[in-house]
């Protein structure tokens, strides 16, 4: 199987604005974390899921504790809408393999803000974290689904589509990360690259914006 390549329509929507200020608190709570496989715990909701090698549906809830680190990956035939309540005042990242034009897509779904009017304060930071930990969720994917992938190596090469979903349309987006095996190693990350930069002249005029300096306050407080 070739790797699929990113249309177009993707890679413009990467070109995007950004405040230096949150990208340099995202920036400074450290490099993104790394995958440990005893810190993952991996559920199958279904009968015999575990030993089921199909495709379509197949479903990921990947959910991790603050305090201790752990991850657990839910794998089911269908998203589990009970562990999504609340699913906007938490971080949780949700995806699921879809066809498109005949091609296997592994399509990544990441809440940014909305419907309370607070996330909205801390939506750039939430997109600069989900953006920064993603390679962690894809590592998780592949270990935890080990038999899918055993079985259909070729989902390797499938494209990894990400959607942001936020009240703000700034930040309500799809981004295309390239082939799976790329995505996962962050060998695709030049979105995140460049998120972290921004001089120090622009830094200073930043600080100098009340609405900055809240707006960096409340993502290190959320």
């Amino acid at each position: 199987m070739q790797i699929q390549s990113c249309s177009p329509f993707f890679h413009k929507q990467y070109w995007v604005s950004y405040n230096p200020l949150v990208s340099e608190a995202a920036r400074l709570l450290g490099p993104p974390a790394r995958f440990e496989a005893s810190k993952l715990k991996v559920i199958y909701m279904g009968e015999d899921l575990n030993k089921y090698s199909g495709i379509i549906p197949r479903t990921y809830i990947l959910s991790h504790c603050d305090f201790t680190a752990n991850l657990t990956l839910t794998i089911s035939d269908v998203i589990n809408l009970d562990q999504l309540n609340g699913w906007y005042s938490k971080d949780d990242v949700v995806a699921e393999w879809k066809k498109v034009n005949d091609q296997m897509c592994l399509h990544v779904h990441c809440f940014v803000s909305g419907p309370n009017p607070l996330l909205d304060l801390a939506a750039e930071f939430r997109y600069h974290i989900f953006s920064k930990e993603l390679p962690l969720v894809l590592k998780a994917v592949l270990h935890g689904d080990s038999v899918l992938f055993g079985e259909h190596p070729e989902l390797l090469n499938a494209l990894v589509r990400v959607y942001f979903h936020s009240s703000l349309r700034k930040y309500n987006r799809t981004e295309c990360w390239g082939a799976l095996k790329n995505a996962a190693e962050g060998r695709q990350g030049d979105q995140t690259q460049g998120l972290f930069s921004g001089s120090e002249d622009g830094l200073k005029q930043k600080w100098r914006r009340p609405e900055s300096i809240i707006q960096a306050l409340f993502a290190f407080l959320l």
